[in-house]
């Protein structure tokens, strides 16, 4: 079962995008949730976890300007960007949190541009 990502895009430098990812009831309702990132030549990270009850943890890179959530009747994750800079253009995942190799998608391309 593979997690797909959606909602990337093309955007300016400050600009914003809304990340989301839908996982099945079985995967998402028992399992903490996490947004990975891929840049070019740069192994893949952690940017954002939720915990099923709903607390939240970021990455020095993107605290303060991304922010985590989770619907429970949607099964859906999500990841809202602000104030983008070139350093997060990236291959985005959504995975659980610890991942599954099983999990992975193809993930969806955000590209920051000058």
């Amino acid at each position: 079962v593979q997690l797909q990502a959606s909602g990337g895009g093309l955007v300016q430098i400050g600009g914003t995008l809304r990340l989301s990812c839908a996982a099945s009831r079985s995967i998402f309702w028992f399992n903490d949730m996490g947004w990975y990132r891929q840049a070019p030549e740069k192994q893949r990270e952690l940017v954002a976890r939720i915990t099923i009850g709903g607390t939240t943890k970021y990455a020095d890179s993107v605290k303060g300007r991304f922010t985590i959530s989770r619907d429970n009747a949607k099964n859906t994750v999500y990841l809202q960007m602000n104030s983008l800079n070139v350093e997060d253009t990236a291959v985005y995942y959504c995975n659980t949190d610890p991942s599954r190799i099983g999990y992975w998608g193809q993930g969806t391309l955000v590209t920051v541009s000058s």
